[in-house]
């Protein structure tokens, strides 16, 4: 059991928040694949554990991850989505409800086709998560 009382292991049927800090990885309509794209120097993905509701905890959330980036909204998905992407999700506190998309590929001799996969691999991502949630 991890300090915020979930699991260490993230379940298929969790709800994952993607919080969206640039105005660019999102419209009305879907989050864009850029939003759920690695850090280059973590080679990971931040979510949080948390679903829609209680939406006040979730925008407590939202805020903490954002830091001092404005925080617009969430993309929200299923842990089973992120593993249907060929990507996985893993725990990671602190902070509390933390986890992380890893297992991105990585190709160093070729930047272009490691690009081109992550691209891929984010669209389905997008597609997952629908339409995002505008705080």
């Amino acid at each position: 059991m991890l300090a915020s009382g979930l699991p260490d292991t993230v379940a298929d049927d969790e709800d994952l928040a993607r919080f969206l800090t640039q105005s660019n990885h999102f419209n009305t309509q879907v989050a864009k694949p850029a939003a759920f794209l690695p850090q280059w120097s973590s080679k990971n993905t931040s979510l949080s554990r948390h679903g829609r509701a209680p939406l006040d905890d979730l925008k407590a959330l939202g805020t903490a991850a954002a830091g001092a980036r404005k925080l617009y909204g969430a993309a929200m998905l299923k842990a089973a989505d992120v593993r249907r992407a060929s990507v996985a999700v893993e725990s990671s506190e602190p902070p509390l409800r933390h986890a992380v998309v890893v297992g991105w590929p990585w190709n160093d001799a070729d930047p272009e086709l490691q690009k081109a996969k992550q691209k891929e691999m984010a669209l389905l991502l997008c597609s997952a998560a629908g339409p995002p949630l505008i705080f």
